[in-house]
C-alpha cells in the first residue's frame, strides 16, 4: 500500500493570518462563527470546526499547482492557536465530513492528470485518493470541496526510508 500524509497549512502562515488579520493576498481576514459541525474545516488541524467556535476565514495561496491550473483558496481557520495535523495514512477528518469531494492529481510538472481525477462523498475517498497516489505519475494530490473547489488538503506520499546500516 502507498504511504501518504494529509498536509496541513503551514504554521507560520497559520499565526501570520491570526497575528496580522491578512491572508495571503492582503485582504482582511473575516471572523466568522461556525453554524454547523461540517461546514467550517481548519486547514492547519485539519478538523471541522464546532458550532458556535469562532473561525477566520481569508484566501490562501496553495502553493501547487502552479501555471495554468494555480489558483488561490478561500480556508478557514480556527481563531484559537490549533495543533497541526500530523498522521500517516489517515485520511484528514475535514475531508472524511464533507459530503461531496473531488480528488486532484497532478504531474511533477503541476499539470493536472485528468483520468485520475474523481469526486465522491469524503467518507468514501480512500480508493480514488490510493488510486492517484499508486500512479507513478503523480506528484501530489489535492482534495477539494466539490460544489464550492475550496482547497482541503494537499496529500502526499510518503516516502520509504531505509533503516539499515551501511
Amino acid at each position: 500500500m502507498t504511504r501518504y500524509r494529509c498536509i496541513p497549512i503551514d504554521d507560520a502562515v497559520a499565526e501570520r493570518f491570526r497575528r496580522s488579520g491578512r491572508d495571503d493576498f492582503g485582504n482582511p481576514v473575516r471572523r466568522v462563527t461556525a453554524a454547523s459541525a461540517t461546514g467550517f474545516p481548519c486547514r492547519h488541524c485539519l478538523c471541522c470546526a464546532e458550532p458556535g467556535e469562532p473561525m477566520l476565514l481569508g484566501s490562501y495561496d496553495l502553493g501547487r499547482p502552479r501555471g495554468v491550473y494555480w489558483t488561490p483558496s478561500p480556508i478557514f481557520l480556527h481563531v484559537r492557536s490549533c495543533i497541526s495535523f500530523d498522521a500517516t495514512d489517515v485520511v484528514a477528518p475535514i475531508i472524511r465530513a464533507n459530503s461531496l469531494v473531488s480528488v486532484r492529481a497532478y504531474d511533477a510538472e503541476d499539470l493536472c492528470l485528468y483520468d485520475l481525477g474523481h469526486v465522491c462523498a469524503g467518507a468514501e475517498v480512500d480508493a480514488a485518493l490510493l488510486r492517484a497516489l499508486e500512479d507513478p505519475r503523480t506528484a501530489f494530490v489535492n482534495v477539494h470541496t466539490a460544489r464550492p473547489g475550496c482547497l482541503l488538503s494537499r496529500v502526499e506520499r510518503v516516502e520509504a526510508t531505509s533503516s539499515a546500516a551501511p
